[in-house]
C-alpha cells in the first residue's frame, strides 16, 4: 500500500485523470449491467452479456476528455482560492463547487455523450434532464464534497471524487436511458 500511495504521489495528475476515467467508465458498465440501461445511440455492439461496448467507450471519453481533467485542475484551483480544511473553507468550496463545477460537468457529460452520439440536437438530452440531475446533485455532491474539502489531501481528491462520482454517475446514465421518465 505504501508503494502504491508513493506512486500516486509521485505522479498524481496521472493517477487521478487514468483512476477517474476507469471509475466513470465502470459506472456504465454498473448501470448496464444491474439496472438494465438500454442504449440510446442503437449501437449493436452488445455482447451477450448486454453491455454495449460502444456506449460505455463513450462514456469513459467524457470521463477522461472533461470531467478527469477538470476535477483535477479545478480541485487544485479551489484549494488555492480557499486553502484549508476548516469549516469556512470548507463550506466556500462546497458553495463554489456547487454553483460553477456542478452545472458544468452536468453539461459535459450530456452534451458531450450526445456530441460523440452525432446526435442532431446536441442539447435535447440536455434540455430534458439538466434541472433534475442538477438538483439530485446538490444534494448528493454538497455532502460528499465536504468530506472530500475536509479529510482527503488535496493530492487524492480527483481520485476520491472519481470513486463517489461512480455513484453519481450510474444514476445519471440510468437516468438518460429513461426516455419517457423525468424523476420529480
Amino acid at each position: 500500500m505504501n508503494r502504491a500511495w508513493a506512486v500516486f504521489k509521485a505522479h498524481p495528475y496521472i493517477s487521478n485523470v487514468l483512476g477517474y476515467t476507469m471509475l466513470f467508465a465502470s459506472a456504465d458498465i454498473i448501470q448496464q449491467s444491474v439496472l438494465g440501461g438500454k442504449p440510446v445511440s442503437g449501437s449493436t455492439s452488445e455482447d451477450s452479456a448486454g453491455i454495449d461496448w460502444s456506449q460505455t467507450a463513450r462514456v469513459a471519453t467524457v470521463g477522461f476528455c472533461f470531467h478527469a481533467n477538470f476535477n483535477y485542475h479545478w480541485f487544485r484551483g479551489l484549494e488555492r482560492m480557499l486553502p484549508g480544511g476548516g469549516v469556512k473553507a470548507v463550506t466556500g468550496k462546497v458553495v463554489v463547487d456547487q454553483l460553477i463545477a456542478g452545472p458544468l460537468t452536468i453539461s459535459a457529460f450530456y452534451i458531450g455523450l450526445s456530441l460523440l452520439e452525432n446526435k442532431e440536437d446536441l442539447l435535447e438530452t440536455w434540455r430534458q434532464k439538466f434541472w433534475t440531475s442538477y438538483k439530485a446533485g446538490v444534494i448528493f455532491w454538497s455532502t460528499m464534497q465536504a468530506v472530500n474539502f475536509a479529510l482527503v489531501p488535496p493530492v487524492a481528491r480527483t481520485a476520491f471524487v472519481g470513486g463517489i462520482a461512480l455513484t453519481f454517475t450510474i444514476f445519471l446514465c440510468h437516468f438518460r436511458q429513461q426516455h419517457d421518465c423525468k424523476l420529480k
